[in-house]
């Protein structure tokens, strides 16, 4: 049983321009006081298969938690374009939201985003060089969410003097549509379009 369980990611700038920082509210509950903090990373994934190039857009750490429904807003830097392949650039990336407790990562919130040109004939005709300020991005509603097992230091009121153990069960992590793909579903990026839908 989990201590901490997401229960919705609302973005407030989506769509939006490539460059504009990342705004969104995560809302989750508590079910038991905890002694830390809970840290959140907010991770940009252009090359999914080489993680020396994702980027670490922010992170926070949000304490001392309540039990009950609580609340935070996060804003994240945008990527910095000069760490992304230009072949990656356009098409499908990943953004990534991650939670953790005593730097055991107990939540993985994935969501696709799709970058492309501002009109019709840049999105048909790409330049050669890519102009970032012409860029838009459009992040997909519906998360790809991962549940890992942690070891919480605290027990849950139903589970009288015992260390609950993580969240293999956890409540799903609607954000505006109800979640896609099992519940341990990896993040699986489709292939690279080139900017073509």
């Amino acid at each position: 049983m989990s201590i901490v369980t997401i229960r919705n990611v609302e973005f407030f700038n989506n769509p939006a321009r490539f460059s504009d920082p990342y705004k969104f509210r995560v809302t989750f509950e508590c079910i038991a006081p905890l002694k830390d903090d809970l840290e959140w990373k907010l991770i940009y994934v252009s090359s999914p298969g080489n993680e020396e190039l994702d980027q670490e857009l922010d992170d926070c750490l949000v304490g001392p938690v309540p039990v009950g429904v609580n609340s935070f807003d996060f804003e994240g830097i945008p990527p910095d374009p000069s760490k992304i392949p230009p072949e990656d650039v356009l098409g499908v990336a990943a953004l990534i939201l991650t939670g953790s407790y005593k730097e055991q990562e107990f939540v993985r919130v994935g969501y696709y985003q799709n970058t492309e040109y501002d009109n019709e004939e840049m999105k048909e005709n790409p330049p050669q060089k890519i102009m970032f300020e012409r860029l838009v991005r459009d992040m997909n509603t519906k998360p790809r969410v991962t549940r890992f097992q942690i070891r919480w230091d605290v027990s849950p009121p139903s589970q009288g003097h015992l260390a609950a153990a993580g969240a293999a069960a956890s409540a799903a992590v609607p954000s505006a549509d109800d979640l896609d793909g099992p519940e341990d579903a990896d993040m699986n990026l489709p292939p690279k379009t080139n900017g073509v839908s």
